[in-house]
């Protein structure tokens, strides 16, 4: 292999294996929603790994300096704004108010530069087709638009039936993927594998013959095989 193809394929690991180390070092929140910091965090620290893996007359070890600096610029905004609000306000914002008892602020629409045909495509994403059915709309910190709707249009609950919730509900067990058994799921929930394989027995299967099969929230066993039975799939090219 060419010394300078070498060199970028060695750069270029050693940049993502960082980049790896850095997102699990600032945690979940910073890659699930950006805040301000977070999004210049992230300009600046993938323009220095770019560097990184193409830059060679910078050397590795300025670059990697320069990407631990930034990290840990990062990582202090980000404890200083968990420690005091007034900061966390000016390093990340806060939530805007779009529309209050069911009227658009427009000096607020302005400030943010959002426009009408935006906030209606964010409610139609949340199956809002009138803006009569808003009694409040906020602009969260990572972009998305939360939404109360006005009272008469909410969905009507079992409590509202004054229906006695009778079903308990737990988070999906994943039992089997891709053929196997997923042991430590079945020893950490109290599921024994006599069970599991009983339930896959009734439905005429073997293990090796299972997709995926998860214990859902409301009890109920799903169980989809490799071999689906279906003779003109949908989008199959």
């Amino acid at each position: 292999m060419d010394s300078h193809i070498f060199d970028i394929v060695l750069r270029s690991v050693l940049a993502f294996a960082i980049m790896m180390v850095i997102a699990r070092t600032l945690g979940k929140p910073t890659v699930a929603q950006l805040t301000y910091h977070d999004f210049v965090a992230t300009i600046t620290l993938g323009a220095i790994t770019a560097n990184l893996t193409f830059n060679k007359q910078t050397s590795v070890s300025e670059l990697i300096t320069a990407l631990l600096t930034f990290s840990g610029i990062a990582y202090f905004l980000m404890y200083l704004a968990l420690k005091n609000r007034t900061l966390r306000k000016w390093f990340s914002g806060q939530p805007t108010v779009l529309i209050q008892d069911g009227k658009i602020l427009e000096n607020n629409m302005r400030k943010l530069k959002l426009t009408l045909d935006t906030l209606n495509q964010e409610l139609r994403e949340k199956n809002i087709f009138n803006l009569e059915e808003v009694q409040y709309a906020v602009l969260e910190l990572n972009g998305k638009i939360s939404v109360l709707r006005k009272p008469k249009y909410l969905p009507v609950t079992r409590k509202d039936l004054k229906l006695k919730p009778n079903i308990r509900q737990h988070f999906p067990i994943e039992l089997i993927m891709d053929g196997q058994i997923i042991e430590d799921n079945l020893k950490d929930n109290g599921i024994t594998k006599e069970w599991l394989l009983s339930q896959v027995r009734k439905r005429g299967l073997s293990i090796e013959k299972i997709n995926y099969a998860v214990k859902s929230s409301n009890g109920s066993l799903y169980i989809d095989p490799f071999e689906d039975h279906i003779s003109q799939p949908i989008d199959q090219e």
